[in-house]
């Protein structure tokens, strides 16, 4: 199990959740920020501090937004588990689903 994030933070990109996480897991694509599934450490740290309440753990997901999950799971397969989201920078790319939406205001 992990955290997940979803639609409110695409666009949105705050960032208080990578300032609070212990672990370094949460990584920044273009439009959204994404949660390293293999190296969140389910803390919950992140979840209170998110402005737009875009952070959920994995089984509370309203149904809406399910298929964040493997948004952020996916998000992965090329980069692997680079061990920190920091060394990383803003990685220029997102999950297909979340590039193809519209503009969010």
């Amino acid at each position: 199990m992990t955290y997940v994030i979803a639609q409110p933070c695409v666009d949105v990109k705050d960032l208080a959740c990578v300032d609070e996480c212990p672990v370094d897991c949460i990584y920044e694509g273009k439009r959204m920020l994404y949660i390293h599934p293999d190296e969140c450490v389910d803390c919950g740290a992140c979840e209170p501090v998110c402005p737009v309440e875009a952070i959920y753990y994995e089984d509370d997901t309203p149904t809406i937004w399910s298929d964040y999950y493997r948004a952020n799971v996916e998000f992965f397969n090329e980069l692997g588990s680079p061990g920190g989201a920091a060394k990383m920078g803003v990685i220029d790319k997102d999950d297909p689903m979340v590039a193809a939406l519209p503009p969010q205001a």
